[in-house]
């Protein structure tokens, strides 16, 4: 991080503003709303706040600039149109160790101001570092439109109730369930509609007939997409922000994990070819035991939990044990990696029909129909397939696949790495070699409008960067 995200008390404290036009008045109108004392040194002030001086909101303390004005404040704006003075009163705050901000430059900032989202006593604030302001804007608008006006009202009564549902509950995933079971249910429906008399006695009602729901454990098993963090669902993340304790896989990406609730336990489940995994049984035992002891416990699978992720087995051992559960589905890899490379899973002049495969099945299974998977006008989707690349291009090519059919190896589809080798069917074992895990395999006349509509990643001959996600080996 560049800066240190922190909230300041200010109430009562005194803070230096060096400059009195616009851009000065807009700063002091979040000191005022922050309750700060605040002194102003201007040669002169604007309209606006010459109106604040004699409403006696602001006090003008001096019109030149001196060093010793630092000695006694919490922190200090620079905000006026003179770049020497705006470097000085920097240069002396930094011997002072005073925080000073130096408006619209960010290099002479020791801190910065967020865009905000007001919802007092719940506030948001979004930064980026100084690098961006305009996108901070942008995404602090997004925010605004999500974020009822009745949220600082709910957090008030909140914390008043804070001691009450102390004492009802001992532990404190019971209490966190309580408030999460209100913030979505009656009590907040009520207090954001204004009724804040009957959000009370809601919460009353809930705090008389609550039960300890400490041992009231779950499972939700949520599919985390093929590794780019914004195509997980709003549900999935919503679930993830609740938990408790996340089993995971290898296939979830580093981005994805980064929005797990901060203080739930991870656990890695994962399994790779060739190393240590975690048996299937241990997985499925897990999943039980640490519901059953009372915790809300999520199973983040890459791509989609129901498509080749065993989510169907590892929910009957769930179900089997009368531990509840629900499903979150995610982006399969084959819709989500075909996508963003470019590589449309049907289309009329190619593909009619579309199969997704696992190149990874049970010893004991030996029944693949390659005819079926060998006919033309249809795409293929090979999961986990790597490693059986030559036996996979073999028997397609044996039982009448064109050995020029168009092939893609896409690893590490959807994020900032991915690399896409195309080629011939003859040749799918030296690209699946080339390719880095995990690897998805597609087989089809579709592959062939990939260079047409590829659109995500570096391209050298666009973008003049050395490294590139499109590599041709036909």
């Amino acid at each position: 991080m560049d800066y240190l995200p922190i909230f300041a008390d200010l109430k009562q404290r005194p803070v230096l503003v060096v400059g009195g036009g616009e851009v000065a008045a807009r700063k002091i109108d979040l000191l005022l709303r922050a309750g700060a004392q605040v002194r102003i040194v201007a040669q002169a002030l604007s309209p606006e706040l010459e109106q604040r001086r004699q409403a006696a909101e602001v006090s003008w303390s001096a019109q030149a600039f001196l060093p010793e004005q630092l000695d006694d404040v919490f922190l200090v704006i620079a905000a006026t149109d003179d770049a020497a003075l705006n470097a000085e009163v920097f240069e002396q705050a930094n011997q002072r160790h005073v925080l000073a901000n130096v408006v619209d430059d960010q290099p002479k900032c020791s801190f910065i101001f967020p865009s905000i989202v007001d919802r007092s006593p719940i506030v948001v604030a979004i930064s980026s570092s100084g690098k961006a302001p305009v996108l901070a804007r942008m995404l602090r608008e997004k925010l605004e439109t999500l974020l009822p006006n009745s949220l600082g009202q709910m957090a008030d009564i909140a914390g008043r109730w804070r001691e009450n549902v102390k004492m009802q509950f001992s532990s404190m995933r019971a209490r966190r369930r309580f408030w999460e079971h209100a913030f979505a249910g009656r009590f907040a429906s009520l207090a954001s509609a204004g009724k804040l008399a009957e959000a009370e006695q809601a919460l009353q009602q809930q705090l008389e007939s609550a039960e300890d729901v400490s041992h009231n454990g779950n499972v939700t098993l949520v599919g985390a997409g093929p590794g780019d963090a914004g195509l997980l669902t709003l549900r999935g993340l919503q679930v993830m922000q609740q938990a408790d304790v996340v089993l995971y896989d290898h296939l979830v990406s580093d981005e994805v994990l980064d929005l797990v609730r901060r203080d739930a336990d991870k656990i890695c489940v994962g399994k790779r070819a060739g190393s240590h995994s975690v048996a299937q049984e241990e997985t499925n035992r897990l999943l039980v035991e640490l519901a059953q002891q009372g915790k809300k416990v999520v199973r983040l699978k890459g791509g989609d939990p129901f498509i080749f992720g065993r989510g169907g087995e590892e929910l009957q051992a769930v179900q089997a044990a009368g531990i509840p559960f629900q499903v979150v589905p995610g982006v399969t890899a084959a819709a989500g990696a075909t996508a963003y490379a470019g590589i449309p899973l049907t289309h009329r002049d190619h593909a009619q029909s579309v199969v997704f495969v696992t190149g990874h099945c049970r010893p004991e299974d030996n029944g693949i129909q390659w005819e079926t998977l060998a006919r033309g006008k249809q795409t293929l989707a090979i999961y986990m397939g790597t490693l059986k690349a030559a036996e996979i291009s073999q028997q397609l090519m044996a039982h009448g696949r064109a050995a020029n059919t168009p092939v893609a190896v896409i690893g590490r589809g959807t994020r900032s790495d991915q690399l896409v080798l195309t080629g011939t069917l003859d040749n799918l074992e030296h690209l699946a070699q080339q390719a880095p895990t995990p690897a998805l395999l597609v087989i089809g006349e579709v592959v062939s409008l990939h260079q047409q509509l590829a659109w995500f990643g570096h391209h050298p001959e666009t973008d003049g960067t050395q490294r590139p996600s499109v590599v041709n080996l036909a």
